[in-house]
């Protein structure tokens, strides 16, 4: 199937565009919180390159967190306006299924929240075994030992092994397929932590 991929859901940027069995990829680590203003004009790109229209995908996925609550409603709300102006269906995808689903076997996906506090998820070959959580370094570090740990190219100090985000969001799309929703509500941000403002209250 072909299909639309977007990832704003951190510091980088991933977009892919699926035709024809062919990849057309866009990825940078550190997009300087630019999502809105960078991330219409390289789509637009790799459809030309492509040879595609928004409305000649299949469907579109979209990565919902865990992650920068401002980056996650980028990615919800542009899928979202792909939906309705086309009829076609969405996929979501978390920001941990785009690292454990690059590994088979029982993996601790991480992701730094800064502050030496962590988005966790565990995953026994692609089934959740440990609900997205957030936790302090200290709660991680006692499950760890049970788990192969899986980071993309953010250092942590538990280690563990660095992998591909554009890989792992390809591998969850194809592994998902079978849970296209045709309704817009089912993109559904995944929240495991308060935001700063409402922290502040």
């Amino acid at each position: 199937m072909n299909y639309i991929a977007i990832d704003t859901s951190d510091k980088h940027l991933t977009i892919i565009v699926k035709k024809d069995g062919k990849f057309y990829e866009f990825f940078t680590e550190d997009s300087g919180k630019k999502h809105s203003v960078m991330l219409m004009p390289e789509l637009e790109k790799l459809l030309i390159e492509a040879d595609m229209s928004v409305k000649d995908a299949d469907f579109y996925a979209c990565v919902t967190g865990a992650g920068s609550f401002t980056g996650i409603r980028i990615g919800i709300s542009t899928v979202k306006a792909f939906m309705l102006s086309s009829g076609k269906p969405c996929l979501a995808v978390t920001s941990f299924d785009t690292l454990a689903y690059n590994k088979q076997g029982k993996v601790l996906a991480v992701i730094d929240a800064n502050h030496d506090a962590y988005y966790v998820a565990g995953y026994d070959s692609g089934k959740v075994i440990l609900s997205p959580s957030f936790m302090q370094k200290s709660e991680v570090e006692k499950i760890v030992p049970e788990y192969e740990v899986i980071v993309s190219s953010t250092v942590t100090p538990f280690g563990g092994e660095i992998v591909s985000r554009s890989d792992g969001l390809k591998k969850a799309i194809e592994s998902k397929e079978t849970e296209l929703s045709s309704d817009p509500e089912s993109l559904v941000p995944v929240y495991v932590r308060k935001s700063q403002a409402e922290e502040g209250r």
